[in-house]
């Protein structure tokens, strides 16, 4: 049957990705948008593809082998997939195939020239663009010359970097398929790329046209800079014109070949003004047409401009759906939860519900709309005021947006009936009391949840729920608990305001700080270097741990009582577990595997406490600090004492110290007591995941994360699920790995990232937010999951963000850098606590730092140098 080897591109649409490959689909779609002009050609589809693959047996063998190798074995990869380019390319096209491709070039053309172009099933995808893995081939002439072509487009699916990126991404071989596009070949003046979103600031507003003389070539293989005009509102609003002295143009027998562009044409725009504008209009009727923000390749030729390709702009971050057309201003809450990875279905669901303010999600992450407390002086002076001392780079982002006067309405202040802004809380009393009164209550409610969660199932359960989340919300926002938490904060920022300004001393109140009382999160830390105590006299069990990589979860405890002192061993995890189970990293996600679900997790920070300290550290070090702290406070209260009206300022002073020691340690329980409720949750929640395991609804009972609370409740009503469904959210949640969330969004699009701006700062330092005094010099280790963790004293950890549950690794570092954070988020107050020099929220540290090298922390004034090498 001839049709299903070749079909004609208008008969092509998006749908047919599976027969004609992504390139293929999208350019039969944009040759039916009416006013766009696509290059006649054909498509040998994927069947064809599948029949030469079919005549050498010998290339299973090799995907076998392929499938086997880890993605960074490059030499291994390079000689396999070569293996099988050459066996591919070397397969003759048989009769009846070569005979259908020959058939469409005559009616075609026969002489005329081509581009002869890979489109794989798995490229131009929502998700994964794949761009650049496969090959194109420009200004082919005459069959023979197009079917060798054709084998060479087949083989492209393996190249070394096509195979390493499907490696990397799990991307099984054998489930993506080729076709290949043949076209007329445009001998264009100019080409070049659109994105109708710029592709920097993500602004969907902005559209960004690049463009060059002669073919596209020149541009995608950099041997060009192209002029770069931006278009916004029909308008060019800003351009940059290149020297441009090479080109790439077709020959006539076939090939291309690199000229020079004549001195006086270098610096003429490839595009006049009018022709931009002209050209994104175009850009924005494929948008339209395709529902998403376009990366579009385009040809300037006699009669007008042609499209050779579209594909979606994978790396823009989504936007919150808010069904008006109003403008919108987003703070991402990742940054102020120190977690900024994608969150599963049902964890984003669950945080909704439960959170004290209403949250947007995009991009697998959750954002608060502070339009409206923008809008008005008076509470955007408070909102810049809180966001600043927490996230310089936040309120400097926000500052960016209102800068531009037109974006966010202006408001006129409430009047004296307005709204009370949170903040405005009655201040409480100093007493310790108060702070044990409220844990007091939270336990009671935890208690209380965990009785009566025991008897409900099914429907019952979502009912319970339902209600658990407002008594969770209660508990939360009862005001004594706001107070509380606020009177640390501010008494914080008092001392280190009025100690700068009376003794010139830059976050005195970090050493104020040290070992602060009631401090659930650095007790944590503590707490695991007495499980070492217990586990360090016992041979038999170090080394089990050594070699617990192999062991299960659930069987790691049972395992670990079977050997000489492994009772003991059991007995101190299981009563960790019991106070700190509930914790895990990333734990605002209720869907993220706690401790207490994988308590080898552990293990590694168990193994550096027993190496790194001598018994009794976790006593020792708690000590210390307190004496620090105590120290420091007679040191401040008596130069103070010294000063003109000094008694005034040290009773000040002094009353401040007590306060924040009261409640500063407090700061950390809520957190806690939500983790700890999440966990009651969840587990009640896997276990209708594993009814409808039983009930044949689910293939596994974790497949519920990828439902929203609102799903689940339905799925557990009716037994049935869809598959296509959670399918489509595990694709998705995948690919928004690929994405880094913006601290601030706006509605058109844009990531607006904030700077510091600051010029006291040695040159070539990395700059972040001063949390934690001290300077320290030593060995990063960049640690991006915390069960990878090995730490020697003195090492500085260099990571992402911290939530409470990297505290027990801060017993072990001498210094923090991080990419996200605050001056009151986790990771800072715990520095604090153990006096470790912290500099948080370096942008891309990660990346810029690496493992191994020496750097210096400045915890006071807020930087990173990277040393250099001792040899």
């Amino acid at each position: 049957m001839i049709e299903q080897y070749v079909w004609d591109l208008q008969e092509v649409d998006e749908t047919q990705v599976a027969v004609v490959g992504g390139k293929g689909a999208h350019l039969g779609g944009l040759s039916r948008i009416e006013g766009i002009r696509v290059p006649a050609g054909f498509c040998v589809t994927t069947d064809a593809f599948r029949r030469i693959m079919a005549e050498a047996p010998s290339i299973d063998d090799r995907l076998d082998q392929l499938a086997r190798l880890n993605p960074d074995d490059r030499e291994a990869i390079r000689m396999l997939s070569a293996q099988i380019r050459r066996t591919i390319e070397g397969i003759a096209i048989p009769g009846d195939l070569a005979a259908a491709i020959t058939r469409a070039l005559a009616q075609l053309g026969e002489q005329a020239a081509y581009a002869v172009r890979s489109s794989a099933t798995a490229e131009d995808l929502p998700t994964a663009s794949f761009a650049g893995q496969q090959d194109t081939y420009l200004n082919v002439v005459g069959p023979a010359a197009i079917l060798q072509h054709v084998s060479r487009c087949w083989a492209s699916l393996f190249t070394e970097r096509a195979v390493t990126y499907r490696q990397r991404n799990g991307i099984d071989h054998r489930t993506v398929h080729m076709a290949v596009v043949v076209q007329q070949m445009v001998f264009p003046h100019a080409a070049g790329i659109l994105f109708t979103a710029d592709p920097v600031t993500g602004n969907r507003k902005v559209a960004t046209v690049d463009a060059g003389f002669g073919l596209g070539e020149a541009l995608v293989s950099g041997l060009v800079n192209p002029d770069v005009f931006k278009v916004r509102h029909g308008e060019v609003v800003a351009k940059a014109i290149a020297v441009k002295q090479r080109a790439v143009h077709a020959l006539p027998a076939g090939g291309t070949q690199e000229v020079a562009i004549d001195s006086r044409r270098q610096e003429q725009p490839a595009l006049t003004d009018a022709q931009v504008v002209r050209l994104v209009q175009l850009g924005r009727r494929i948008e339209a047409h395709f529902g998403s923000p376009q990366d579009i390749e385009w040809c300037l030729g006699d009669d007008g401009f042609q499209i050779v390709q579209s594909r979606p702009i994978t790396t823009l971050f989504p936007i919150p759906e808010t069904g008006d057309r109003e403008n919108h201003v987003y703070v991402s809450v990742g940054h102020g939860q120190m977690m900024t990875d994608p969150m599963k279905p049902l964890g984003l669901s669950v945080w909704q519900l439960t959170a004290m303010a209403p949250m947007h999600e995009a991009g697998g992450r959750l954002f608060v709309d502070v339009t409206r407390r923008l809008a008005t002086p008076a509470s955007r002076a408070g909102l810049l005021d809180v966001m600043g001392r927490g996230d310089p780079l936040i309120r400097d982002a926000l500052e960016t947006v209102l800068d531009r006067d037109d974006f966010v309405p202006s408001l006129p202040d409430a009047g004296p009936g307005g709204p009370p802004t949170r903040g405005a809380s009655v201040p409480i009393e100093t007493d310790p009391a108060i702070v044990t009164e409220l844990i007091e209550r939270s336990q009671a409610s935890i208690a209380a949840l965990e009785r009566d969660i025991r008897t409900k199932t099914g429907p019952a359960l979502f009912d319970f729920l339902l209600e658990a989340f407002e008594e969770h919300k209660r508990v939360l926002g009862d005001p004594l608990n706001f107070q509380a938490i606020m009177a640390g904060m501010e008494a914080t920022w008092w001392l280190n305001d009025k100690l700068q300004e009376w003794l010139g001393e830059k976050n005195a109140a970090d050493t104020l700080t040290l070992s602060a009382p009631g401090n659930i999160t650095s007790e944590m830390g503590l707490a695991l270097l007495d499980v070492a105590d217990v586990i360090r006299p016992q041979p038999e069990v170090v080394a089990f741990l050594h070699g617990v990589g192999y062991v299960e979860d659930a069987a790691f405890l049972d395992e670990l009582a079977k050997l000489a002192g492994g009772t003991e061993a059991r007995d101190a995890i299981e009563a960790y577990l019991d106070r700190y189970g509930m914790r895990c990293v990333g734990e605002i996600d209720i869907t993220r595997p706690r401790w207490r679900e994988r308590p080898t997790t552990l293990v590694p920070v168990i193994l550096d406490n027993v190496r790194n300290f001598e018994p009794g550290a976790a006593e020792r070090r708690f000590e210390e600090g307190r004496q620090k702290a105590q120290k420091k406070e007679q040191d401040v209260l008596s130069r103070l004492r010294a000063l003109p009206d000094g008694d005034r300022k040290a009773d000040e002073a002094k009353r401040m110290i007590d306060r924040v020691r009261t409640f500063i340690g407090y700061r950390e329980y809520p957190k806690y007591g939500i983790v700890s409720r999440y966990f009651v949750y969840k587990q009640a929640l896997l276990a209708e995941g594993e009814r409808l395991v039983q009930a044949n609804a689910l293939p596994e009972k974790e497949d519920i994360f990828y439902l929203t609370f609102q799903e689940l409740h339905h799925v557990v009503r009716s037994n049935q699920v869809d598959d296509q469904l959670i399918q489509q959210r595990k694709d998705a949640f995948r690919s928004y790995h690929a994405l880094t969330p913006p601290r601030v969004l706006t509605s058109d699009g844009e990531a607006v990232t904030g700077a510091y701006r600051r010029d006291d700062v040695p040159a070539g330092a990395l700059i972040g937010l001063p949390v934690s005094a001290g300077t320290i010099e030593g060995r990063a280790r960049v640690i991006l999951d915390m069960a990878e963790a090995d730490l020697e004293a003195g090492d500085i950890l260099v990571t992402p963000h911290t939530d409470p549950s990297w505290s027990p690794l801060f017993v072990g570092i001498a210094g923090l850098v991080t990419e996200v954070g605050g001056l009151m988020t986790h990771g800072a107050v715990i520095a604090r606590e153990y006096g470790l020099p912290a500099v948080v929220g370096v942008e891309q540290a990660t990346r810029l730092i690496r493992d191994g090298q020496r750097i210096r922390v400045h915890g006071t004034d807020g930087y990173v140098e990277i040393l250099p090498c001792r040899h």
